[in-house]
């Protein structure tokens, strides 16, 4: 009996798997492209922002720092204000004790007027002095008519040669009693100076009297401009001393940041460029901002221990240099604190 054999079953076509794997290459190597393609578009415009902007975050706000320090000593009697407070241009901050100045005034204004009284004094004086002088002049002109009819008569003989000698005698004493008067003029005048206000005793005087009223006012601190009160720690009964800071006001009206750029970035950056701020406070709001200056040196030429550079272990580190940037529009809502650190992009010229 013959057995009948059956015939193998043909083999599965190969040509599908492989078209299915060029199709998968086509779409590997597509999303390849596509990625790169999108990454150089990145890093294009990252350049050409890059050429456009010249940016920092090594920045830190700065606003007008006014120490405040009283003008005259004392203790202090009042206290008007607190730390942090707001405060605008002329409020009175504290007092100190006015009882000595306004003493101290009452004694110049004294010393005015005895001033103008003893002008008054040395005014009579020289008028006195200047009568004196007529008075003399007329007794020398009258012995000097006597004598000149003493010599006359003297010359016809009908009075003696020594009663014209007596004669001559008085007219010379008239003559030193003229001299003596316009001597005591003299001394009169210089004493009284200039009359009235022009007066040297009285201009003293008023000098004095108007230092005490200054004294006096300076007894009351105010504020010279608008701003906040800082590292106030004041206490009623504390002295202070003329000149002395006490603590500090920071103003509230100019606010700038202190942008410290590389020293390779500084040929891109012109006063006058528009800038954008960020305060790390405030992320979420851009500030505004314009270039106003840039430093002369770099940080560390300015700072207390530069660096001894001719040591002979020296490392080369590019510097860093201040850049001024005004912020143009600070928000009362959102303060600006100064030592606070910031973002700062300059829009350098294409």
């Amino acid at each position: 009996m013959n057995e009948q054999t059956t015939p193998p079953a043909p083999p599965t076509p190969a040509p599908v798997v492989k078209e299915r794997a060029s199709v998968g290459k086509l779409i590997k190597w597509g999303v390849a492209a596509v990625i790169l393609l999108v990454a150089i578009g990145f890093a294009v415009h990252y350049w050409r922002l890059s050429e456009r902007f010249v940016s920092t975050d090594n920045a830190y706000v700065n606003a007008n720092r006014i120490e405040i320090a009283a003008q005259v000593s004392g203790p202090v009697t009042a206290i008007y204000v607190q730390d942090q407070q707001a405060v605008t241009a002329g409020s009175v901050l504290f007092e100190i004790d006015p009882q000595p100045y306004r003493l101290a005034f009452d004694a110049a204004e004294a010393q005015l007027e005895l001033a103008y009284q003893t002008t008054t004094q040395d005014r009579a004086a020289v008028a006195a002095a200047r009568a004196q002088v007529v008075q003399r002049s007329a007794e020398l002109h009258n012995a000097q008519s006597t004598e000149k009819r003493a010599m006359e008569l003297t010359a016809q003989r009908l009075i003696s040669k020594q009663s014209a000698e007596t004669s001559q005698t008085e007219a010379q004493t008239a003559a030193a009693a003229v001299q003596a008067a316009q001597a005591n003029l003299e001394q009169a005048q210089g004493a009284l100076g200039k009359a009235g206000a022009q007066n040297a005793a009285v201009r003293a005087a008023a000098a004095k009297l108007a230092q005490a009223n200054l004294d006096l006012k300076h007894t009351r601190v105010t504020a010279p401009a608008n701003g906040f009160i800082a590292n106030f720690g004041l206490r009623p009964g504390s002295m202070v001393q003329s000149g002395v800071p006490i603590f500090t006001l920071i103003g509230d009206t100019e606010y700038w940041v202190d942008a410290n750029f590389k020293e390779t970035e500084l040929r891109r950056i012109q006063p006058g460029q528009k800038a954008r701020v960020v305060v790390d406070m405030y992320r979420g709001h851009e500030f505004s901002g314009e270039v106003q200056s840039l430093s002369g040196g770099s940080g560390q030429a300015f700072s207390l221990l530069p660096a001894q550079n001719a040591t002979g272990n020296w490392v080369k580190v590019t510097q860093r240099v201040p850049v001024r940037v005004r912020v143009l529009n600070p928000d009362a809502k959102l303060p600006l604190r100064i030592g606070t650190t910031a973002t700062v992009t300059v829009e350098a010229p294409e």
